[in-house]
Parts: structure tokens; C-alpha cells; sequence
């Protein structure tokens, strides 16, 4: 029997306090079970940070293993049905170098500059919110530079709050109404925060809209700092050096260019590589695949997998024991 799909979309006014939210829902049922996709944008919550609001709820009849590019956003995972293993090969995602995999529900994770594996028993309930990193150092209330890299449990962060929070979701049976609980939590938790310095938010977003092609030497002058000073807060309220987020953002833009089938040399050189050899170092870097290797790995989805519409984050990976190396190319 062939997989069936359909998309609803829902339109919420009472949920946002703010505004009348949109609720895109994708269902698919087939031999491997079922799935449901919800995506939202924030109501009433400091949208301008917020990437977005995935939901998902899985009950398929096998395990599901996936691979993680660094996606450019700091990563909170609500948990209320089953877990996922993290980790990398010969490293844990909790920084223990003598476990190469953790098991974690509810979790932060920061900026990520390597591919992560992600595994669960097939079925799985939750809700993800991807933050721009310097609202996350609002909502989190630590240096982003102690999460780089690494995933950190809800508890550890938020204590009570954190699990209330994963508590209620449970319990709550409408997407809408789950999202409405994320947002007044966002809300919460930035009112009592501490913002983020409008000099750093101004270097991370001029990064950004560069793609991470430009010379970040003189980032510490637009913002009448000095490059020494903006790069300690820089790492702390973002998570990385200017220098090594802008290594990221060029991935990130690589990307885009060739989901849209650009050709490696020309991707080489719009992103401000040095050559087509370099590209595909940093590339297999920071992604565990060649560019070939990955458009490959990402043809044929079985449903959708990207964490945000347009941006691809996510590769379903098939046949792979947990021990496995890293995927490469073939």
C-alpha cells in the first residue's frame, strides 16, 4: 500500500494574545505507520528571534535514524512521547569523550559546527522551537559558548520551569494550544532575561546577510567596539567566535545554493571559498558528506524532514547500525 499524505491548514485567533496564528499540518499514514508534521510561527512570543515551531508526532513501526547538519539556530526540544539517542562517532554530544552517544529527551542544544546523528525507536511526540542564538542567551540565562556543540538537558537549564513546561505540553491535546503554552513560556522567560548587547545582535545579523563571504575584522568598528571586546561577547551571547560563525553561515549558504542545483565550482565561488577543493573539505567538515553525497542522500524523501520549510537540515538515513561511521559519500 502507497504512502498517503494530506496538508490542512488551520488558523488559530485564540492562541496568539497577539495576532491570529497559522497552523500548516501535513499527515501521512502508509506500511511503515503514521506520521503528523505541525509547523507555526510565534503568537504573541518575540517572533523576531524565532525561527519557528515544529511539531511532530511519529508512530512508525521501526526505528528511525537521521542526520543533523549545523542549521545556524539553537535547538529547544520539548519531549512528551519518547526519546532520541544523540551523538557523533567517538563523541557524545554531552562532551563526555568516552560515550559516543547519549540519550536525551527534553534539551538544548547550541550552535552546532559538525553533523549530529539523531535516533528514537520510531515513535516519538514533541515540540521543537529553533531560536536565533541571541534570544536563546535571553531565554537561557548562560553563555551561549558553553553550549557550542553539545546538548544539554532541559532540567539542567530550567529546572522546574523546563519540566512544567514538557509536563503541560503532555497533557494538552491540541497543537494549538501546545504552541500557545511555548509562547507564553518565550514571553516569560525574556521578560525576566537578559537581552542580549544590540551590538552583538547587530554583528550576527550582518554576518548573516553576508552569507558568512566577508571579512569580519571590522565588525568590532561598526558597532564602536573594539574587535577583541566584541569577539568575548560575540562567543557568548552567540555561542561561536565572528570568525567561526560566519565557517557556519558559509555552510549554510552553500547549502542553499545546491539544493537549488548550482554546480560545486560556481557554489565555490559565491560563497567565498578559496577553490572547489576547500568547499568540499569545509563542506565534508561540517556535514559528514560530500555536496554530491548529501544532494544524493536528501532525493527521495519518504516525508518531510527539514526542521524549517526551505532550509535543509535533515538527511533519513537507512541501513545504518548506531556504531556506524559517519556518513560519507559514495
Amino acid at each position: 500500500m502507497a504512502q498517503q499524505v494530506y496538508d490542512r491548514l488551520e488558523f488559530d485567533a485564540a492562541a496568539g494574545r497577539g495576532g491570529v496564528r497559522t497552523i500548516d499540518l501535513r499527515v501521512g499514514t502508509g506500511p511503515e505507520g503514521s506520521w503528523e508534521l505541525v509547523r507555526a510561527a510565534p503568537a504573541g512570543a518575540p517572533g523576531s528571534g524565532v525561527a519557528g515551531y515544529r511539531g511532530y508526532r511519529l508512530a512508525l513501526h521501526r526505528p528511525q535514524r537521521r542526520l543533523e547538519v549545523p542549521s545556524g539556530l539553537v535547538t529547544l526540544l520539548l519531549e512528551f512521547g519518547g526519546s532520541l539517542r544523540l551523538g557523533r562517532v567517538g563523541r557524545s554530544l554531552t562532551g563526555d569523550p568516552q560515550a559516543g552517544w547519549t540519550r536525551l529527551d527534553s534539551l538544548f542544544a547550541g550552535l552546532q559546527t559538525e553533523p549530529t546523528v539523531a535516533e528514537h525507536d520510531g515513535r516519538l511526540c514533541g515540540i521543537e522551537v529553533l531560536l536565533e542564538p541571541w534570544l536563546a542567551y535571553t531565554v537561557l540565562g548562560v553563555g551561549l559558548h558553553e553550549l557550542h556543540g553539545v546538548a544539554v538537558p532541559v532540567r539542567d537549564l530550567l529546572g522546574w520551569q523546563g519540566a512544567l513546561l514538557a509536563e503541560r505540553l503532555a497533557g494538552t491535546p491540541r497543537w494549538s494550544d501546545r504552541f500557545a503554552l511555548v509562547d507564553a513560556f518565550l514571553l516569560e522567560r525574556v521578560a525576566c532575561g537578559r537581552p542580549a548587547a544590540e551590538q552583538v545582535v547587530h554583528a550576527w545579523r550582518q554576518v548573516v546577510r553576508s552569507g558568512g563571504d566577508g571579512c569580519v575584522g571590522g565588525l568590532g568598528a561598526a558597532v564602536g567596539w573594539s574587535e577583541r571586546h566584541l569577539e568575548l561577547r560575540f562567543r557568548e551571547q552567540i555561542g561561536l567566535s565572528p570568525k567561526r560563525a560566519a565557517r557556519l553561515l558559509r555552510l549554510r549558504h552553500s547549502l542553499r545554493l545546491l539544493e537549488a542545483g548550482c554546480p560545486p565550482a560556481r557554489i565555490a565561488v559565491a560563497c567565498g571559498f578559496y577553490d572547489q577543493a576547500h568547499y568540499a573539505r569545509e563542506f565534508k567538515a561540517m556535514t559528514g558528506c560530500t555536496p554530491a553525497g548529501l544532494r544524493q542522500l536528501r532525493a527521495m524523501p519518504e516525508r518531510p524532514v527539514d526542521r524549517l520549510p526551505g532550509r535543509a537540515t535533515s538527511v533519513l538515513l537507512r541501513g545504518r547500525p548506531a556504531n556506524s561511521a559517519r556518513p560519507e559519500s559514495r
